[in-house]
């Protein structure tokens, strides 16, 4: 077993690089601990927390992540979703717990682009009649 394992996870625009190694079940994101990071975010926080609850390794796992592109809310999800991976790689046997709970698909919608004519991208201009 590789003590230092490797997960990258995407979502929107934000990809979250996880490192996971056997600890105490510190998690660090961008040199910041997870409380510093996301403030007073707690759903968030709570989100990025979920595939280690799930799989009851929370206080067996330290995670040092770097977040890139986006918002906090994409990140914390991208980082979810490399968490996810990470735990899988870890021990194989919990892919059937996260997997029932979407925690291994990625979750792909993006923002649709604006279509030339349209004030959004499917926004047409108001009609007048006068």
């Amino acid at each position: 077993m590789a003590t230092r394992i490797y997960a990258t996870g995407k979502r929107k625009a934000s990809i979250a690089k996880v490192w996971l190694t056997p600890g105490s079940g510190k998690i660090t994101v961008n040199g910041l601990s997870l409380d510093a990071w996301l403030g007073g975010l707690e759903a968030k926080k709570l989100r990025v927390k979920q595939p280690l609850v799930l799989s009851k390794q929370g206080e067996s796992v330290d995670i040092v992540a770097t977040t890139l592109g986006g918002g906090f809310g994409g990140q914390a999800d991208a980082l979810r979703h490399g968490i996810s991976k990470a735990l899988v790689e870890f021990d194989p046997a919990i892919k059937a717990i996260l997997k029932p709970e979407g925690m291994m698909t990625r979750d792909s919608r993006v923002v649709e682009r604006k279509k030339p004519g349209k004030r959004k991208a499917r926004r047409s201009r108001q009609f007048s009649k006068r």
